[in-house]
C-alpha cells in the first residue's frame, strides 16, 4: 500500500509510513493483529502498540514491525509481545531478513510479570534468529529497559539524531541517584555511538529506513545465501597512497586508501564514532560485497586497545556470519601500552580480535600499507593466524617493534660505547631496519606472500577474492551474540 502523500523528510513518521518508507512501494502486507490482542479486552486495537507485516525492499522479502508511541508509549505487554514473536518467528521459519523500528517506554506496568516474559520471548526469539538472518533495529525516539535490550541483541542498530536508549529512564536516574539528566545526555546517539552500542545514525527517520535499505544491500537475505553481486564500478582515479606519508609517524585518514580500492569510493562505515582508532566498514570491490577493517593512524597512531579490539572483533565475526570477504589494512604501531589499558583487560579484549580473525572462514586477505609491529602484526589477519593471502607494499616495515627500540635493546652496549652514541643508533637502526623489517625480506621467509606496488592494490586483491570465492566454507558459524 503506497502512501497517499509521502512524508517531509523531517516530519515524525506513523508506524505505517515507517514500514511504507523501509519498503518497495505497494509491497507491505500487515500481518493480522487482532487475533492476538483479543485477550486484552475491548480497550485493545490490533497489534497492542505495534504493526506487523511483510514487505520487499529492492525486490527482496523481509519482515518487518514498528512500535506505536501513540498507544501507551509503545510500551510493551503481552500482546505486544505476542505480534513481535510472531515476526520473529516467521522471519526464522522462511529465512529472511527483519527489521524493527523502537520506541517504546519498557515494560507496561500494568501488566507486571506479564510484561517482563514477553520481553524474554523476544530476546529468545532474537538470539534463535542470529546466525541465521540479519537483524537491523531502528531507534526512532525513547526506548527504555527493553526497548534497548531487543535492539542490542541484533546484528545493526541505527538511530536518528533524536532518539535515545537506556535501561532507565531520567526519571527513575533522578530518584535513584539524584542525577538530573535528560534523555540525550543520557543515552542519545552521541552517547550510544560512542561506546559502540549504536553502529549508525540517520538525521531523521526517513534517513534512517532508507540507511537500513542501503545495509541490507551488503548482507545475504540469510547465511546460507550469497550476497548478491553488482555490476563493478570503478574507483576513484586516485592512487591508494596518494595521501600516505612516507614517515612513519605522521597521520593521514585510511579511509582514503580504502575509498581508492572500492567500487565508485563508496563505503558505509559502522560505528564511525565507537574506537576511531580502528575502522570498520562496508563496500564492494569488483561487484562483490566486502568488509573492511582497517587502522587508522588518524586516531591515537592506530593503535589497538581494548575498545578497537572489541570494535574488530565483532565486526569480524559480523562479516563472517554473512559470508563476506575481509579486506584487511594494516598501518599499525601495536598495542597501547600502559596501566589504564591493562586495568581495561587489554589482553582478554585483544584475544577476542584474535580469536575472531583465526576462527573466520571466509576469504581474509591483508595489505600491509606501512608498519605493522608486535603482537598487532599478527592480531591484524597475519598469513599465520589464516589469512588466505597476505600483500605488502614496498615502503612497509614489520617487526617486534620499531628499529629504533630494537637496536636500543640488542645493541645497547655497542650504542653506550660509540664516540656518537646518536649516530651509532641511526646506523645500528638502518642495517637492523634492512636486515629484519623490510617486506622483501619477509617475503623471502614465508610470512608475506608478494610485495606489490600501491596502484596494484584494487586489481591484486579482487583477483584473489575471484579465486576464493568457490572455496568451501570450513563450518557453520555461530549467532552474532554481542562481545
Amino acid at each position: 500500500m503506497a502512501l497517499a502523500l509521502a512524508p517531509r523528510p523531517d516530519e515524525r513518521l506513523s508506524p505505517l509510513e515507517r514500514l511504507e518508507v523501509l519498503c518497495d512501494p505497494g509491497s507491505v502486507s500487515l500481518l493480522r493483529t487482532d487475533v492476538l490482542s483479543r485477550r486484552m479486552g475491548e480497550k485493545a486495537r490490533a497489534g497492542d502498540g505495534v504493526l506487523a507485516g511483510s514487505g520487499r525492499v529492492d525486490g527482496r522479502p523481509v519482515f518487518c514491525f514498528a512500535q506505536d508511541p501513540s498507544f501507551a508509549g509503545g510500551s510493551l505487554g503481552q500482546a505486544h509481545a505476542d505480534t513481535v514473536v510472531q515476526v520473529l518467528q516467521l522471519a526464522e521459519r522462511t529465512r529472511v531478513p527483519v527489521i524493527g523500528f523502537v520506541e517504546s517506554a519498557g515494560a507496561r506496568m500494568q501488566e507486571g510479570l506479564a510484561a517482563l516474559a514477553g520481553y524474554g520471548r523476544i530476546f529468545r526469539e532474537h538470539v534463535a534468529l542470529s546466525g541465521l538472518v540479519p537483524q537491523i533495529s531502528v531507534i526512532c525516539g525513547p526506548s527504555a529497559g527493553g526497548g534497548s535490550y531487543a535492539p542490542a541483541l541484533t546484528d545493526f542498530v541505527i538511530m536518528t539524531e533524536n532518539a535515545s536508549m537506556f535501561l532507565t529512564g531520567p526519571g527513575i536516574v533522578a530518584q535513584v541517584t539524584g542525577e538530573d539528566v535528560d534523555a540525550a545526555t543520557l543515552g542519545g546517539p552521541k552517547v550510544q555511538g560512542k561506546n559502540g552500542v549504536c553502529h549508525l545514525v540517520a538525521e531523521t527517520e526517513v534517513d534512517a529506513a532508507l540507511l537500513a535499505r542501503d545495509l541490507l544491500d551488503y548482507l545475504p537475505q540469510n547465511t546460507s545465501e550469497p550476497v548478491q553481486r553488482w555490476p563493478a564500478a570503478a574507483p576513484p582515479s586516485v592512487a591508494p597512497d596518494a595521501t600516505v606519508p612516507a614517515e612513519a609517524r605522521r597521520v593521514y585518514d585510511v579511509r582514503d586508501v580504502a575509498r581508492s580500492i572500492v567500487d565508485g569510493g563508496r563505503l558505509l562505515e559502522i560505528s564511525p564514532r565507537y574506537a576511531r582508532n580502528i575502522v570498520c566498514a562496508l563496500g564492494r570491490l569488483d561487484g562483490r560485497a566486502v568488509g573492511i577493517i582497517a587502522n587508522q593512524p588518524r586516531h591515537l597512531g592506530g593503535v589497538l586497545d581494548s575498545d578497537a579490539s572489541q570494535k574488530g572483533a565483532r565486526f569480524v565475526r559480523t562479516c563472517n556470519i554473512f559470508g563476506l570477504p575481509l579486506v584487511v589494512l594494516v598501518d599499525t604501531p601495536g598495542f597501547l601500552p600502559g596501566t589504564k589499558q591493562e586495568r581495561l583487560g587489554v589482553i582478554r579484549h585483544g584475544a577476542k580480535l584474535v580469536h575472531a580473525f583465526a576462527e573466520a572462514d571466509v576469504p581474509r586477505v591483508t595489505v600491509l600499507l606501512r608498519k605493522a609491529f608486535g603482537g598487532a602484526f599478527i592480531a591484524m589477519n597475519a598469513k599465520d593466524l589464516g589469512a588466505d593471502f597476505v600483500f605488502a607494499w614496498p615502503s612497509a616495515q614489520l617487526g617486534v617493534m620499531g628499529s629504533k627500540q630494537a637496536v636500543g635493546i640488542i645493541n645497547r652496549r655497542e650504542i653506550g660505547a660509540a664516540d656518537d652514541p646518536a649516530q651509532a643508533s641511526d646506523d645500528f637502526a638502518a642495517a637492523y631496519s634492512e636486515t629484519n623489517m623490510s617486506p622483501t625480506a619477509a617475503s623471502a621467509d614465508g610470512y608475506v606472500d608478494e610485495v606489490i606496488a600501491p596502484s596494484e592494490t584494487r586489481s591484486r586483491v579482487a583477483a584473489v577474492l575471484a579465486s576464493l570465492e568457490s572455496a568451501p566454507r570450513r563450518r557453520r558459524q555461530a549467532g552474532n551474540l554481542p562481545l
